[in-house]
């Protein structure tokens, strides 16, 4: 790892990373903040959800119940909201990292100081998932914030389970960025890189979607990796949540290791 190109990288990139994590904890203290004035009146909501298209109540992470904040949350912000941020953060940041500075022609004076293609990639791969890491560690503490703020020993907030829904955010993303990442380490121009990778992840996000709402598209979600993360099943306590992170960090791992190998060997456009 190349530590002065860490720091730099990181310093650069801080400010919108802070920017998205402030916004990330912004939304979670206002969904805890709102959920009291609803606590009287959560039967209401399940009816209301119970009255819509089954397949639109599966799509978005309505269908279960809002007997306790962490079900809310799940339903309100981890179905959709969070998943755009992430996707977005995923996407423009792989691409800046390596095929903006290859297209710019940056990456040869990089490449010209006395390191390797194997530690720059592993670098920019390490400042990617401590992005990544960022916006979800100050979600996560957003979170627990919120419960001792607004929700106090009144309400019910499984703290286990929220850590457990926000684990597997972060490496249902680390998975997404290390694809997003291998792309950008085989493409010359920053643009098809960026367009590359928001095809892949959000056609895999339109998939699980058009999974989730028609029972005879179901097989769909075998063909993405959203299919792995389930909110609603998570703070449920349904989900097998062991066997869902390990294959998604494995994924992560193996996106990542093909992308570093494959910039290490690939002709660099002088």
């Amino acid at each position: 790892m190349n530590f002065p190109l860490y720091k730099e990288m990181m310093r650069v990139n801080l400010k919108g990373i802070m920017n998205y994590a402030c916004g990330s904890a912004f939304y979670m203290l206002f969904m805890i903040w709102l959920y009291p004035g609803l606590g009287g009146s959560t039967k209401a909501i399940d009816e209301l959800v119970q009255a819509m298209p089954e397949g639109v109540g599966r799509a978005f992470g309505l269908s279960s119940s809002f007997a306790s904040a962490e079900a809310f949350i799940s339903g309100e912000y981890y179905g959709l909201i969070l998943v755009l941020i992430l996707s977005i953060v995923c996407v423009q940041m792989s691409t800046q990292l390596i095929a903006r500075l290859v297209d710019r022609g940056s990456m040869g004076y990089l490449l010209a100081t006395p390191t390797t293609r194997r530690k720059v990639a592993f670098t920019q791969a390490i400042v990617l998932v401590t992005s990544l890491f960022i916006i979800m560690a100050v979600t996560l503490l957003s979170g627990f914030a919120g419960k001792y703020w607004f929700l106090g020993t009144k309400y019910a907030f499984d703290m286990g389970r929220f850590t457990e829904l926000n684990t597997v955010a972060f490496l249902l993303f680390f998975a997404i960025g290390g694809l997003c990442f291998l792309v950008s380490c085989m493409c010359n121009d920053e643009k098809r890189a960026l367009g590359i990778s928001g095809a892949i992840t959000f056609g895999f996000f339109t998939i699980d979607l058009l999974g989730k709402i028609s029972e005879k598209l179901d097989v769909l979600r075998f063909f993405t990796l959203f299919s792995f993360y389930r909110p609603a099943h998570i703070v449920q306590g349904t989900a097998e949540v062991m066997q869902i992170s390990l294959w998604l960090l494995l994924t992560g791992l193996t996106a990542f290791a093909v992308g570093i190998q494959m910039f290490r060997r690939r002709d660099l456009p002088l």
